[in-house]
C-alpha cells in the first residue's frame, strides 16, 4: 500500500489524471470552493481537521534568525520538460531536473506549478504570482520551494513556458529546448521554513517548506498570461496552531 504522501506526490503530478478518474471534483470557487474540500471526499479530510496546514501568512517580526538552519543546495540540471494544463494550473513536469538538498536529505524534483496571486502571505501580503516546485526524497517525503514573482521585467525563464501553454486544460506540451528549473532562481536564497502540507487536496501533511525570501520579476504581460487561465487559484492561509517558521542565514 502506498504511504500518504507518496498517494500525495502522485496527485500532485498528475492531478489531470485524477480527473480523468472520475475524482471529486474541487475548485476555488462554489461548491468545490476550499471551504468544502474535506466535504467532498473522506480523503480529503485533512483538509478541515490537519494541524499543519498550508500555506500560511509568515509574520516576519514574529520569527527568528536559526543559525541551524542549512543553506539550500541547488543541484538542478537543465533537461527535457511538458507543460501540463491539468485544470487547476499550469504544471511543469521535469523527468530528470536534478535535485534540491534540504536540511541534509536529497530531494529529486518532480515538477513545478504556479499560483495567483501567491498563496504564501508575507505580512499580510500577496504576490501577483509564486511557483512551488515540488520535491521527493529517497523515503517519499515530500518538499517544496517557494518562488514567489512580482511584477517587473519579463523573465526570461518563464518564457518558453508561458511561450507553449498548452491550448486547454488536460493538455500538454513539450518544450522543444532543455529547461532548466535553476534559472527561475534569484540570486539569493535565503527562505523562510516550516512545516506544512500541499495546499490542494488531499493537504497530505508533513511537508517540508521553503519559501524564499527573495522575489524575482516576472512582466504585466506574462503575469497577465497566467491571470487569463486562471485567475485566482490560491488557497486562504491557515492557521499557524503554535508551529515555528525558522528564517535561514
Amino acid at each position: 500500500m502506498k504511504s500518504p504522501l507518496l498517494f500525495a506526490a502522485a496527485c500532485v503530478a498528475a492531478a489531470s489524471a485524477a480527473q480523468a478518474a472520475d475524482k471529486p471534483h474541487w475548485s476555488y470557487q462554489g461548491h468545490g470552493s476550499p471551504a468544502h474540500w474535506a466535504e467532498l471526499d473522506a480523503g480529503f479530510k485533512t483538509c478541515k481537521l490537519g494541524k499543519l496546514q498550508s500555506p500560511i501568512n509568515i509574520e516576519t517580526k514574529k520569527i527568528e534568525k536559526s543559525a541551524d538552519a542549512k543553506p539550500i543546495v541547488f543541484g538542478y540540471t537543465g533537461g527535457a520538460a511538458e507543460v501540463v494544463d491539468n485544470g487547476h494550473t499550469i504544471q511543469v513536469n521535469l523527468p530528470a531536473a536534478g535535485a534540491a538538498t534540504l536540511e541534509g536529505s536529497e530531494y529529486k524534483l518532480l515538477q513545478f506549478h504556479f499560483h495567483a496571486p501567491s498563496e504564501e502571505m508575507i505580512d499580510g501580503k500577496r504576490y501577483p504570482l509564486v511557483a512551488h516546485l515540488v520535491h521527493k526524497n529517497a523515503q517519499g517525503q515530500l518538499g517544496v520551494v517557494a518562488v514567489l514573482f512580482k511584477a517587473g521585467k519579463e523573465n526570461a525563464a518563464l518564457k518558453p513556458v508561458f511561450d507553449s501553454l498548452p491550448a486547454k486544460a488536460g493538455e500538454t506540451r513539450k518544450l522543444d529546448a532543455a529547461f532548466n528549473p535553476a534559472d527561475l532562481l534569484p540570486a539569493e536564497r535565503g527562505y523562510y521554513a516550516f512545516m506544512g502540507s500541499l495546499t490542494t487536496p488531499p493537504c497530505s501533511e508533513e511537508v517540508r517548506w521553503q519559501v524564499l525570501k527573495t522575489p524575482v520579476e516576472a512582466s504585466a504581460a506574462q503575469l497577465a498570461a497566467f491571470k487569463k487561465r486562471y485567475a485566482m487559484n490560491a488557497r486562504p492561509v491557515q492557521p499557524l496552531n503554535g508551529r515555528k517558521v525558522v528564517l535561514s542565514p
